[in-house]
Parts: C-alpha cells; structure tokens; sequence
C-alpha cells in the first residue's frame, strides 16, 4: 500500500506539471543515416550485476522477475517522447540529491527514494512510474555508466524504436544515449532483469564501482 501511494502522488505531481514543461527541449524522432549506427548501444556479453542491485533484489524480489511479456522496443511517439521528459522533470524536481552514506550512512544502498536520494534511486523510481504509466519493464533498463569525471553513475535506459534514450537526475532533457558526455559500462538484460549485460568491449575491462554520483 505504501508503495502504490507513494507511486499515485508522484503520478498526481506529474500531471499537474505546466504543459510547457513537456515542450522544451522535446526528444528529436529523425534519425539520419550518418547517426543510424549510433543510435542503439551495443552489448558484449554478460557481467556482474551491481552490488546495489543485487541487495534491491534480495529486499524486492518480486520487483526483479523477468516480465511475462517480452517488448524489445517501445515505438516512440511524440506522446511518448513527451512522456519520458515529463517523468524526468517530475522525478529530478521532486527528490533532492544525496549519497547514501550521508543518507543512510551506507556506501550503497538502492531503494524508492521519498524527498532525498542518489542517482539509482532516481532511476528506481522514474522506472516504476512509467510502468505504472503502460510502459513494458523490459523496455526501461537501468544503465550504470562512467559520467564525465570517471566516476560511477545509474542512469535510466528507454529503449524505442527510435533508439536509446537515456533519463538522468543530472540533466532535464531526455538525450539520445550517444549525445551524453559518458561512457556506458552495463545495464539490467531486457529479457531477465536479474542478468546484466556489458556495455563495455572486453579490451576496456575492468569496470568501475557502482558508487554513483549525485550531482545536477
């Protein structure tokens, strides 16, 4: 009950968002042949699965169970495209950034933040909203990524037709995975989210420590 609350406000807060919200900075549905080849991640076999997550799971097991049906990719509507920035904005004004020793007192510790979270619980919870909106789980996949100071950092992954749009507590704009300063590490498989898959070519292991970074 808690949680089905707590999901219902944050969809209230969304929708009450001003309509220009959604019209700024909207996701580009054109994809060139130049940049056809970047527009979907490749993947390299599979690799460990974040500690965080790992301890999310054995807490929220239901959570973590592959999805009855399968969609690869969602089509990427202008509604949709819309809808993905609207979580964003929603999700990154409504919960303050905070790490989880300052929080918690833990070095890691992945769950549905309230007022004040780090970057994978902005992703735990802008992902449980779109599923609560319609969209397929294995859809939105959380991605762990090298920001641009190397450091370690989640971010939310929508996969569409259209390409690989990435979701992040640091930036309000939805951005093509490709146009963010980062380099992507790994991220949940979209057929069993208790598999993750290397986003990394075996030349450039190993990676990093799941510890993300919280800055805006």
């Amino acid at each position: 009950m808690k949680n089905f609350v707590l999901g219902t406000a944050f969809l209230m807060f969304i929708s009450s968002l001003p309509a220009e919200a959604t019209n700024k900075h909207t996701i580009s549905l054109k994809t060139s042949s130049d940049s056809y080849q970047m527009t979907f991640m490749q993947s390299f076999g599979e690799t460990l699965p974040p500690v965080g997550y790992v301890n999310f799971c054995r807490a929220r097991s239901a959570e973590c169970r592959p999805s009855r049906r399968f969609t690869d990719r969602i089509q990427l509507t202008q509604e949709r495209a819309a809808a993905l920035r609207k979580v964003n904005v929603a999700v990154n004004k409504a919960i303050a950034p905070v790490t989880d020793m300052d929080l918690y007192g833990e070095v890691e510790r992945w769950t549905y933040p309230v007022k004040q979270g780090d970057c994978e619980d902005y992703v735990l919870l802008k992902r449980r909203i779109l599923i609560q909106r319609g969209w397929p789980a294995t859809a939105l996949l959380i991605t762990v990524v090298r920001d641009e100071n190397n450091e370690g950092h989640a971010v939310l992954t929508a996969r569409t037709d259209r390409g690989d749009f990435v979701l992040d507590n640091k930036v309000n704009q939805v951005k093509a995975w490709a146009d963010t300063p980062y380099t992507f590490v790994k991220q949940q498989s979209a057929r069993n989210p208790l598999v993750w898959i290397s986003l990394l070519p075996p030349d450039l292991e190993p990676q990093p420590a799941t510890s993300a970074s919280n800055r805006r």
